[in-house]
């Protein structure tokens, strides 16, 4: 079978990433920053910018290459922070396949209709689907899921670059395109915060690189290539957007509110690809994160951070039994939760795991050859900052979402914690020891 070169990894880090802003994210984000919202997804790539250099400077310093979790194991030694943070990511892709699947449906059910089917609405149905379909595409290989995100990645580029840059020539010749500097304050920090998930779609490519072609290269490539390029393309979109909307018009259904930006200056037909391309992105992105979360598990599981009772059978070249598992939380998520919640949560997780990262690349500045010293530190301010304001926006506007993502949270840590310190636990507690 053949490895993956340059352009599949610079498709999966897109796929990721586009999928989670333009098509899931971008409505929230707007609803927090208004006519801001532009700046938000810029800072939000600036930082992500930065954890992604961070990213690239520990890969190259360790010698085992696979994520956050490995870098932590090898420079700090500690088995329990880097199992808590691997368990950290994967609920935070499990979040991320949930919000994916949660627009698909949502473009798909406007695209249709809101029906339903013996007493089913037909979105829960089709976000069901569509993990399932993608569950099976891994289990068939790596070489099928890098053709099909070849393909995903090129459709949605196209489409949303062509919307971004004619949408933005409609609103200036209509004398209707605005930057919002009236409402400049915290609210673009904010936003940026709970974008983050839309930027977390590149560092998948480190979980599994022997994958690729001239792995460390190829994926450094696809990395600086790829945020800037998926920020350039959020930035357009939402100019277009919040310039021809008003953002009453957006907070009603934010989920598919390019469907309506795109109706004034590419009717109804342009809408109609719009959509289709959003079912693509979408569905793009619930390949990549799943792909690579499951090469992701499978590190996990090598390195005992994981029960072994997930491994796959003989030479799978991923988990199934893992696979089925991330694909069965993610669909109950994206059909029990709310966009808002998923979007929160899946924010906090990269946001937490970014920041450590930038810190842990200063930490170790003295032994990375030319690091440009000041880039992990704003990583690390920049998540610093989103974290509690992204909890304290939260509590203050939305205290339902507030507490079910502390309570998500608190059976996330508490789990790892469980799992990570089980043999001290089991030694202090008579009866609990193992044979």
């Amino acid at each position: 079978m053949g490895k993956l070169g340059l352009k599949e990894a610079v498709a999966m880090a897109l796929g990721g990433m586009i999928g989670g802003g333009i098509y899931s994210a971008f409505g929230i984000v707007v609803a927090i920053a208004g006519k801001v919202a532009w700046l938000a997804f810029l800072i939000a790539g600036g930082i992500a910018m930065c954890a992604g250099y961070s990213y690239v400077k520990l890969n190259e310093l360790t010698d085992d290459h696979g994520g956050a979790p490995t870098y932590l194991e090898d420079i700090v030694g500690n088995s329990t922070i880097a199992g808590m943070t691997g368990w950290t990511l994967l609920f935070g892709y499990i979040g991320s396949m949930a919000l994916y699947a949660y627009a698909f449906s949502s473009f798909f059910s406007e695209m249709i209709g809101r029906l339903h089917f013996m007493g089913v609405p037909v979105a829960n149905t089709i976000s069901v689907l569509l993990i399932a379909a993608f569950v099976g595409l891994n289990l068939m290989g790596a070489s099928e899921t890098g053709k099909a995100e070849d393909v995903l990645t090129f459709f949605k580029v196209v489409v949303i670059g062509g919307f971004g840059v004619w949408g933005v020539w409609y609103a200036f010749t209509a004398e209707t395109l605005t930057f919002g500097f009236g409402s400049l304050g915290f609210s673009p920090v904010i936003g940026a915060a709970m974008s983050f998930v839309a930027f977390q779609g590149w560092q998948l490519l480190m979980y599994d690189q022997d994958q690729f072609e001239n792995p460390e290269e190829n994926i450094r490539k696809a990395i600086y290539f790829s945020i800037p390029v998926a920020t350039l393309l959020y930035v357009l979109v939402a100019f277009t957007t919040v310039s021809i909307l008003e953002l009453s018009v957006i907070a009603v259904a934010p989920e598919v509110s390019l469907l309506y930006a795109a109706l004034p200056f590419m009717g109804r037909v342009g809408a109609f690809i719009i959509g289709l391309s959003a079912l693509f992105s979408t569905a793009s992105a619930v390949n990549a994160t799943l792909f690579s979360g499951a090469q992701f598990s499978r590190d996990l599981i090598d390195s005992g951070l994981l029960p072994q009772q997930f491994q796959g059978d003989g030479d799978q070249e991923v988990p199934s039994k893992l696979v089925i598992v991330l694909g069965a939380l993610s669909a109950a998520f994206a059909v029990y939760g709310s966009l808002s919640s998923i979007t929160s949560f899946a924010s906090l997780a990269f946001i937490a795991v970014f920041g450590a990262m930038s810190y842990l690349a200063f930490r170790e500045r003295d032994d990375i050859d030319d690091l440009l010293t000041p880039v992990p530190v704003v990583g690390m301010v920049g998540t610093g900052l989103f974290f509690p304001l992204l909890l304290y926006n939260l509590w203050l506007n939305d205290p339902g979402t507030f507490y079910l993502v502390l309570l998500i949270s608190i059976v996330v840590v508490g789990s790892e914690l469980i799992y990570f310190e089980r043999e001290p636990i089991e030694q202090a507690v008579p009866g609990l020891e193992h044979d």
